[in-house]
């Protein structure tokens, strides 16, 4: 396996990992990069982009990253917060006006972005052409009534972010998340990362490759670890939250390989850069890159200061958020205690750590769900071994 890229003197651990995740770990096509105080120290990549035609990863191989999203589509609220565009403990009616309905008048647009407003499902699916399309999936969202009591508990959105979030940034901004994205963070940052693929960049994108899915739900009680047994028994139950929250579309199970869908804006999933693109924008949130910085130190500590923690409502696991950001726990580690970030279905991670000034991202075309994946928490663990 031929790896490509640099890693800075005291780094040569991550080149290691990196290698090893291909040889040891059934990566197909990934890269990962490490800033340190706003300078590369790690740049890798390497594999396969497309193993169907033996396309090789290239240095600006673009990959769809899933969740990983989410940190970046919050990263462009907290900056219209920082300009006075958008108030994010104001009511998401004062921006959205027919969100109001079935009760949901006074929910703060701050609870959106920290999984707080009982939107995590739909009581009718949409026809996925209506989610790209934008108005009609925004228009269900606006008359849905809450899953359960605003602000009572915390439940990933795992789809609902992108259109909630969205559509308060499109009406406070009146622009999308994706055009605000590429005006005035990807462009003027050199940050290689798009919510809405343009059709000049599809030819860099990679093809996502599948592991084969272990059904976590067939697995017999007695050989599930105690603290994953009430995910299990809610995955076993049609319409637990916990299935429920991915099913918001007609069919709930998205081709994240259809260029259709990686020209629609989801601002919760198909965010579609290179880790390069990805660490950079991390980067700029704790301090200089090139000269710029996206969020002054301020913003930055109300953007992540915890929201919430415990069980979640939907995943029926612990986690803790910030305002769009997850936050480190025993079995989420991310960088250090005050480290944020966000992970990605099957494997892709982007995080950022001010108290060490690491800003890391790891991105893959190979999903592994339900099984152990160790990837990116290797590479963690090596760019700590490489401070220590």
């Amino acid at each position: 396996m031929v790896i490509d890229g640099f890693v800075a003197s005291g780094f040569e651990p991550v080149r290691e990992v990196f290698a090893a995740n291909f040889a040891e770990q059934g990566d197909v096509g990934a890269a990962v990069t490490v800033y340190r105080d706003g300078e590369p120290v790690v740049d890798l990549w390497g594999g396969l982009a497309d193993p169907e035609g033996e396309r090789p990863w290239e240095r600006d191989t673009l990959q769809l990253v899933y969740s990983a999203t989410k940190g970046v589509t919050a990263t462009v609220a907290h900056l219209l917060a920082q300009r006075g565009e958008l108030e994010l403990d104001a009511p998401v009616a004062r921006y959205w006006p027919e969100f109001a309905a079935a009760g949901k008048g006074d929910i703060p647009v701050r609870w959106l972005l920290s999984h707080q407003a009982g939107l995590a499902a739909l009581d009718k699916a949409v026809p996925l052409a209506d989610a790209l399309a934008w108005g009609p999936i925004v228009d269900a969202l606006a008359a849905q009534a809450p899953n359960w009591p605003p602000g009572t508990a915390h439940g990933y959105h795992g789809r609902t972010f992108a259109w909630l979030v969205g559509e308060v940034i499109q009406r406070a901004a009146g622009r999308t998340v994706g055009r605000i994205l590429a005006e005035e963070i990807a462009g003027p940052l050199g940050i290689d990362f798009f919510i809405g693929l343009p059709a000049a960049e599809r030819h860099r994108v990679s093809r996502l490759v599948f592991a084969p899915k272990v059904d976590v739900a067939s697995v017999p009680e007695e050989f599930v670890p105690a603290e994953l047994r009430p995910m299990v028994a809610a995955m076993r139950d049609p319409e637990a939250l916990v299935n429920r929250a991915f099913e918001v579309t007609d069919p709930a199970d998205i081709d994240f390989n259809d260029p259709a869908v990686h020209a629609a804006e989801i601002p919760s999933s198909n965010g579609i850069g290179t880790a390069r693109g990805l660490a950079r924008l991390y980067a700029a949130t704790i301090g200089e890159v090139d000269g710029a910085r996206l969020l002054t130190p301020e913003t930055l500590a109300a953007a992540t200061r915890e929201q919430a923690s415990g069980i979640d409502r939907v995943m029926m696991l612990e986690d803790r958020y910030a305002s769009g950001y997850m936050l480190p726990t025993a079995g989420f580690a991310l960088g250090g205690p005050n480290s944020f970030g966000h992970p990605g279905r099957g494997g892709s991670l982007g995080f950022a750590d001010p108290d060490t000034g690491i800003a890391f991202a790891y991105v893959t075309n190979y999903i592994i769900e339900g099984a152990p994946d160790l990837r990116a928490r290797n590479l963690v663990d090596a760019v700590n071994q490489a401070l220590a």
